[in-house]
């Protein structure tokens, strides 16, 4: 292979790395920008829902009324966004209801927009000829938003209870094969059970932890008895013909100096 192709390589290799370092480094970037532009949103997010419910406690009249509708309004579409969310990836039935549910967003950020625009309007006598009209269209989308959210929340709960009760009956079966004794297994008679009976009594009868019953091997050689009526003789005994048990220690042998 001559120089030229192997630096055409070489190039095409480095281009090759520079390519996919610039690509590496977009992705982190765009990562890095969703997670700040999140972090701000659901800031944000708290911190004007925080504000609401402020103005819905601690003011009165026009401004508390606004704000207790556009919290509810707020909380309402939330929580219905989050459950529908959450049940799509387990049950795919549910998009159609997230697509229902996106259309009636629409509404109902168009309606938090007008209200929060009236926040801001000096003419308070004209806001609150408004507040009926307003509080109905609140009550109708939070309404609908919480049938779809109740709807989806009862679905996931029955499919629960379904699965629960396949389980219990197949727990039920698997029970019933384990109590089902093989018919192979031996008949109990008088006789197994009368020593099965013994082995058992046997074993009660000795304390728990008490070790078995040791049978002691006799002496080698027993005393010899004489005839009744003579006397006997006094003999010293053997040391090597003396019994030795375990629990006795060897007689040391006697040295000489």
């Amino acid at each position: 292979m001559d120089a030229g192709a192997v630096i055409t390589i070489l190039a095409l290799l480095f281009f090759a790395f520079v390519a996919l370092g610039v690509y590496v480094a977009a992705k982190a970037v765009g990562a890095a920008k969703r997670g700040v532009e999140r972090t701000v949103t659901q800031a944000r997010r708290t911190v004007e829902d925080t504000t609401l419910r402020a103005k819905s406690y601690g003011q009165g009249g026009v401004s508390g009324e606004l704000a207790q509708l556009r919290l509810a309004l707020r909380t309402s579409m939330r929580a219905t966004q989050e459950a529908l969310q959450a049940g799509v990836t387990e049950d795919a039935s549910l998009s159609e209801s997230l697509a229902l549910f996106r259309r009636l967003s629409a509404h109902g950020q168009e309606l938090d927009a007008e209200l929060k625009r009236l926040e801001r309007e000096p003419d308070r006598a004209t806001v609150a000829s408004l507040l009926p009209g307003l509080r109905d269209r609140t009550e109708r989308i939070t309404h609908s938003a919480e049938s779809l959210r109740w709807a989806a929340r009862d679905r996931a709960s029955k499919f629960a209870e379904d699965e629960l009760d396949i389980l219990s009956a197949q727990i039920d079966m698997e029970a019933g094969a384990l109590r089902h004794w093989s018919a192979d297994a031996p008949a109990s008679g008088p006789d197994h059970d009368a020593g099965r009976a013994a082995d058992v009594g046997g074993a009660a009868s000795r304390a728990p932890g008490a070790p078995a019953e040791q049978h002691w091997a006799e002496p080698d050689k027993a005393p010899e008895q004489s005839a009744p009526g003579q006397p006997q003789a006094i003999t010293a005994r053997d040391p090597r013909q003396q019994t030795a048990y375990p629990w006795q220690k060897s007689a040391r042998r006697e040295t000489s100096n």
